[in-house]
């Protein structure tokens, strides 16, 4: 069987035991702070076995794109290195929610693999929960007794809490589980060793294949763990490897999955695949690494410097590493792959073949930009001081944090030299940086303390900004050292942080009381809105009124309905590519990121403006539809974003059905006239293919204006309003430039008429021609003159010149080429040394470099330690 018929049997058996075929979620998280990635096929209904929403059908199955890099599932480091381990991969599952439970999960699953697939029984294994004394469970013996019924007793095994019992994250659902496991080694070897004797040892061809999770507890902060409302079936097989025990295959990597995508790699390449064990790792590091990288893009991450955009990049990078180091490849290579990954996913994943070329051309901008890095990493080791024996720790992670050095590639280029490389001391500066990073992103969650048992929320905001409310429950937070308050109410209006727009912020006033509390922000976090106040009101319990604060939802109304009108003008000016990539939704302003590969021009800009202040002059009516069938949305020709899940029935806002019809949830003003006026105020790009509009509206465009008029009134006045503003003021300009050019020679002259005061200062010490001394020059480029001319007239000068410019230090460091290279002295080491002194840094070339500092006072020191190096 083929990857494709597998993948289709097994959605195919589960939709005729009654399960509905559900889509895969993005790989991006939204609406948990307790995940940055989908890891397991759970996640999307991870409220539904919280009983914080209700399914609309009570089994599933669908094949889930996951990803696992970060947190507690965290495969990075193994992928490549072994045959079975991924960034990306897909999980296959089926799901009952509160429905059937173990009984009919295991015969299924036995179905499946044997009679489905034909599977060899005898090469497989289960495994079932041994118990736990700690949490107080027992055996699962009913698990146990129901595979009897299908394999033999001794092929039953125990596993201990690591292995057989299953937990998302520190939190959350959880619950006991019976994996499947299955033994590919050839017969020879299983008959000297049984396959029961290396289940969980980690061995290559001893591999789980399927987890069965018997989803019926949720873990408490405090680690008790608590009955689910009811119980589920949570599985999940690995896609990958269930293709290999099927293919018959010693490596994941030499099925169909992945064979495409190493096959073409070792044509461009020229090296053959399966001959060398450095560059096989580097072949499939490449097919695993663009798979994660392609489709996190597709799903609406971009690679960036920051959490999961920082992730992203950390994995390309490393595929580019690999493939820079031990594959040869010099220039771009790895976006080449996307294509043949698309064409393998069409019709299985859309959302990278209706993005491919987008996909592509991000790609191909981040190795272009790293590739730049680690050509200027590698010139900074050449540049290291290479009289030293050992490799600095804190250069080691210079190397690693700043130009994407892995440790080992460092460790190689040392050993070229015959250095080695303080691994105590990297290790410590990567300990440092992982604990800021850990400090600046904890997130301190208490356990709910639950008012009122299996009450869900009743959002009212589209209808009224006002609400008399319950507290259902509530908990406690902490983030970057800050405590908060989560408040679950049983009615609510205000909206929660989504689609771009800002949570609501407003305020919560006890009825009897009057005491009043302030939300400062409102946020969803799966099926539940939360609201963030600073303090708890000092009575929990009776009637509150909720009031969102009127004017900040008025502007960000009027923002989000821009985004919409301007989506909409978009694609009539620049073409119906243009796809939208994000947004920010607030009360003061607007952005918007689209999908686009060039800028937007000055003309193109202001025929977006024209278009969306005319159809705001229009005064077009909202027109809302609630609970639409997400199908029937789709087809009556509406916009639905990349990278959003949606449910089953949608929310559709349209603003002239001709013009702007899209799926979404935010909030939106009654009529385009309330928008008042549309002003784009800047354009910029975000990334390779993805343009950024900022823009404002209503009072906020009306102060804009505002403030424009009197800037130009005012320039005006100060330049005697002249008849032609702008031509008066471009003569001022060329008049100023000429001026600072004749400033400019003027510091050049002064500074060259110093030459022949420093040729006198120059010392002989043995062989060379010292000097070292401070020049009044202001100006970094003049300094660098001067040490040039005074190169030029001394041979075998080493000289050391220091300078003040705009009050901070600037030292230079220059030595002739034939004495650098005859005395093994190194101008860019030097200048290191040198700067410790004005608390700054440096570097350069052998023979040149510079450097800038804080402290002015140490300027003589500098000087005086410029003649250590040279006695």
């Amino acid at each position: 069987m083929t990857s494709r018929e597998i993948r289709e049997a097994f959605l195919h058996f589960f939709n005729q035991k009654g399960h509905q075929i559900v889509p895969s979620a993005p790989v991006v998280v939204k609406n948990d702070p307790t995940l940055m990635f989908t890891n397991a096929g759970m996640n999307q209904f991870k409220e539904l076995f919280l009983g914080e929403r209700v399914a609309s059908y009570s089994r599933a199955t669908d094949s889930q794109r996951c990803l696992r890099v970060s947190g507690k599932h965290n495969d990075l480091e193994e992928v490549g290195i072994d045959t079975y381990h991924h960034t990306l991969f897909e999980m296959l599952g089926n799901w009952s929610f509160g429905d059937y439970f173990k009984k009919e999960a295991i015969a299924w699953a036995w179905e499946l693999l044997t009679e489905v697939y034909k599977l060899d029984v005898d090469r497989l294994y289960v495994t079932i929960f041994e118990g736990d004394e700690g949490d107080g469970l027992a055996k699962d013996m009913e698990a146990y007794d129901f595979w009897k019924a299908f394999i033999a007793e001794d092929r039953i095994l125990l596993g201990n809490k690591k292995d057989n019992f299953w937990e998302m994250g520190d939190t959350g659902p959880c619950g006991p589980c019976s994996e499947i496991h299955y033994d590919m080694r050839p017969d020879a070897e299983r008959a000297a060793v049984s396959g029961a004797d290396l289940v969980n040892q980690d061995d290559p061809q001893v591999i789980e294949i399927w987890n069965l999770v018997f989803m019926q507890y949720n873990r408490l902060k405090s680690g008790a763990l608590e009955s689910l409302p009811a119980q589920h079936v949570d599985t999940g097989m690995g896609f990958e490897r269930l293709v290999r025990a099927i293919q018959g295959k010693v490596s994941n990597y030499d099925t169909d999955v992945f064979q495409p995508l190493i096959s073409f790699t070792s044509q461009r390449s020229g090296i053959p695949y399966g001959q060398n064990e450095q560059t096989d790792i580097a072949m499939r590091v490449l097919a695993d690494h663009v798979r994660a990288v392609s489709f996190t893009i597709a799903d609406g991450q971009l690679p960036s410097n920051n959490k999961a955009g920082y992730v992203i990049r950390r994995i390309l990078r490393r595929a580019v590493r690999y493939a820079y180091t031990f594959l040869g490849f010099k220039e771009p290579f790895l976006n080449e792959l996307v294509p043949i990954l698309s064409q393998q996913f069409k019709g299985v994943f859309a959302v990278l073949s209706d993005q491919v070329d987008f996909v592509q051309k991000v790609v191909l901008e981040e190795e272009l930009s790293f590739l730049r890095t680690l050509t200027t990493g590698i010139q900074r080791f050449e540049s290291y001081d290479d009289t030293a024996k050992q490799i600095d720790g804190e250069f080691a992670f210079e190397l690693f944090d700043t130009y994407g050095f892995p440790i080992d590639l460092t460790e190689l280029l040392a050993r070229e030299k015959n250095l080695t490389v303080d691994m105590a001391g990297f290790q410590a500066a990567l300990n440092k940086q992982k604990e800021r990073s850990r400090a600046a992103t904890i997130l301190d969650l208490s356990d709910w303390t639950v008012l009122q048992d299996d009450v869900q929320t009743e959002f009212v905001g589209y209808d009224t900004l006002s609400a008399q409310a319950q507290i259902v429950k509530y908990r406690k937070v902490t983030a970057k050292g800050k405590d908060q308050y989560q408040l679950i109410l049983d009615v609510t209006p205000f909206y929660p942080e989504g689609g771009g727009q800002v949570g609501d912020v407003g305020t919560l006033v006890n009825t009897v009381t009057q005491e009043k509390i302030n939300i400062v922000s409102t946020k969803k976090e799966n099926a539940l809105i939360v609201h963030f106040v600073d303090q708890l009101p000092a009575s929990l319990e009776g009637d509150f009124v909720a009031t969102v604060d009127a004017e900040k939802r008025t502007d960000s109304e009027a923002n989000h309905s821009a985004t919409h009108l301007l989506h909409a003008a978009l694609r009539e000016v620049l073409g119906t590519h243009v796809q939208q990539k994000g947004s920010l939704v607030s009360p003061d302003v607007l952005r918007f990121d689209i999908m686009h590969f060039s800028k937007v021009t000055d003309e193109e800009i202001k025929q977006v403006e024209d278009i969306v202040n005319a159809k705001i002059r229009a005064n077009i009516a909202l027109k809302e539809e609630r609970n639409t069938p997400y199908q029937e949305a789709i087809a009556s020709g509406v916009t639905a974003l990349f990278g959003e899940k949606y449910g089953d029935y949608v929310r559709v806002i349209t603003f002239d059905d001709d013009f702007s019809k899209e799926l979404c949830g935010g909030t939106h003003v009654s009529a385009t006239g309330k928008i008042g006026f549309f002003k784009i105020v800047s354009e910029s790009a975000v990334a390779a293919g993805v343009r950024r509009i900022e823009a404002v509206t209503g009072r906020r465009s009306a102060g804009l204006i505002r403030e424009q008029f009197e800037m130009v009134s005012s320039m005006k006045e100060l330049l005697h309003n002249p008849k032609d503003f702008v031509q008066s003021l471009e003569k001022i300009l060329d008049e100023n430039s000429a001026l600072k050019k004749e400033v400019q020679q003027a510091i050049t002259d002064r500074s060259l008429a110093l030459k022949t005061t420093l040729l006198d200062q120059v010392t002989p010490i043995g062989d060379v021609q010292y000097l070292a001394a401070r020049v009044a020059i202001p100006h970094a480029e003049a300094v660098k003159g001067l040490a040039y001319a005074l190169r030029d007239a001394v041979p075998n000068l080493f000289l050391v010149l220091a300078t003040v410019i705009d009050d901070k230090p600037f030292l230079l460091v220059m030595i002739a080429d034939e004495l650098a290279k005859a005395k093994g002295w190194n101008a860019g080491a030097i200048i290191r040394e040198l700067a410790k002194e004005v608390q700054g840094g440096g570097g350069g070339q052998p023979f040149f470099a510079t450097a800038g500092g804080k402290d002015v006072s140490g300027i003589d020191r500098a000087l005086e330690r410029a003649r250590e190096f040279v006695i």
